[in-house]
């Protein structure tokens, strides 16, 4: 019941999370600071893609990489900003549910171990009233074989009076 709830939570998440990505994209370059910090974002990861790409076919990467122009660094920049957004909303999602996932897990766990636990004490207390039964039926034993054949028949002398004389019905 719960886990379609959560899946629903997670993906209305994942789908508010897109417009405020589309807002923060479109301020980042209005704040003066921040666009300047994001066009250095832009141009390091310009730099850094292009030389990468140029190393996997096979190009010279001693060649001297132009840098973007402003707008389409703030432009590059605030499309990472907005996927970094969704990619970390994303991530927090399946952390809670990872961590959700193992809480169950572990209650599940414990109460697997406590009923365990009361299988192991109901089968010691078995085992000694077993014992205690067979402590019991020996002493019954003990006490038939101490009394013998005539305890068995004793039930015969209890009809009888002091001389020897049956009691009368």
């Amino acid at each position: 019941m719960i886990l379609p709830v959560v899946k629903l939570g997670t993906l209305a998440l994942k789908t508010m999370c897109k417009p405020i990505a589309a807002r923060l994209k479109k301020d980042a370059g209005l704040h003066p600071k921040f666009r300047q910090f994001i066009i250095n974002i832009a141009q390091a990861n310009h730099q850094f893609t292009t030389t990468m790409q140029r190393r996997i076919y096979g190009h010279a990467t001693n060649v001297e990489i132009r840098p973007l122009n402003e707008e389409k660094a703030v432009q590059a920049a605030a499309d990472l900003v907005g996927e970094l957004f969704v990619f970390t909303v994303a991530g927090a999602a399946v952390i809670f549910e990872v961590q959700r996932s193992s809480r169950s897990e572990a209650r599940k766990e414990e109460l697997r171990k406590q009923e365990l636990q009361a299988l192991k004490q109901r089968d010691e207390d078995l085992v000694r009233e077993v014992e205690q039964l067979k402590h019991k039926l020996e002493e019954l034993e003990q006490l038939a074989k101490g009394q013998g054949l005539s305890g068995l028949f004793n039930f015969k002398h209890a009809h009888v009076t002091e001389d020897g004389k049956a009691l009368p019905n």
